[in-house]
């Protein structure tokens, strides 16, 4: 089955969930995103193509709208299909305008998920970061059994980020976890944008962990860069082979950063085993030839 028909199997599916029983139904269609291939929206009178009516009475919409006490459209977002922390994410709007990301969690991965993030975030939220900004948490509950966690939009502007920002950054994330060092976990080019005053905006928490090496998330984004342009074998070898260039204004030595990188791709490994996904092929096939390449040389 092809990436099309799993992704609308999902999209019925989560309808079906989110959307549940009878009552006055509103017209939705789904509409191609440049940032998600697929999403449902509210029906507007330029929407070509066929619409999909889900009823409002007791859906999501109606939650929502309880919570932030107006009447809500909610825009869902469908993730990629055959990633491991896929789940619902909506967009909840009012009156023109976005109030929040809804993230909901419908299986018990996602519902861990949801739920670390939402404690992630209030613990950061009560620490005077400089340059980070982070989603506030503006309502985390349970609807029908699932995770219900509404963050506030973050002024998002596309674009560059700068390497010294993304250090600063990193080095913050690092000191929330006092004496251990923390990392976001994944701190991709699609989860950071330049924010205003000199910040960097950073979203999707799930991941986040204290008790790491120094040096993870500037790792994490390298490699999936890297992952854009090489084929993951190449971009292991890279990540290590950069490691001493990237790690060094941490104050990691030579031989420290090439260690801190490949406990980084184990880990990472480690991870996609545990959720029983492995989107870059088998560990054999990219993380051993970085390991051994590096048993090489010393």
């Amino acid at each position: 089955m092809n990436d099309a028909a799993v992704r609308l199997g999902y999209l019925a599916d989560t309808v079906r969930l989110l959307y549940p029983g009878a009552g006055s139904p509103r017209a939705y269609t789904v509409l191609p995103h440049p940032a998600v291939p697929r999403r449902l929206a509210p029906r507007r009178w330029w929407h070509l193509g066929s619409r999909v009516v889900v009823p409002v009475e007791g859906s999501i919409a109606d939650h929502l709208g309880e919570v932030f006490q107006r009447p809500v459209e909610t825009v869902l977002h469908v993730r990629p299909a055959r990633r491991a922390n896929r789940k619902p994410i909506l967009e909840a709007r009012a009156d023109g305008r976005r109030l929040a990301f809804v993230k909901i969690g419908d299986t018990e991965r996602a519902r861990r998920l949801v739920d670390a993030e939402a404690a992630v975030l209030r613990r950061l939220a009560a620490l005077p970061l400089h340059t980070v900004t982070v989603p506030a948490v503006l309502h985390h509950g349970d609807w029908r059994g699932l995770s219900v966690l509404a963050l506030s939009p973050l002024p998002v502007r596309r674009g560059r980020v700068p390497a010294p920002l993304l250090l600063e950054a990193a080095r913050e994330i690092a000191a929330t976890g006092g004496d251990r060092p923390a990392w976001h976990g994944d701190l991709t080019p699609w989860n950071v944008s330049r924010g205003p005053g000199g910040r960097l905006l950073v979203w999707d928490w799930e991941r986040y962990e204290v008790g790491v090496p120094l040096g993870f998330d500037v790792l994490h984004h390298f490699f999936h860069r890297a992952l854009r342009r090489m084929r993951p074998p190449v971009a292991a070898r890279a990540c290590v082979a950069q490691s001493v260039r990237l790690l060094a204004p941490l104050g990691l030595s030579a031989a420290t950063a090439r260690r801190t990188a490949l406990r980084y791709l184990i880990a990472l490994a480690d991870r996609h085993a545990a959720d029983g996904h492995t989107p870059l092929g088998p560990p054999q096939s990219w993380l051993n030839p970085a390991v051994d390449h590096e048993e090489l040389l010393t």
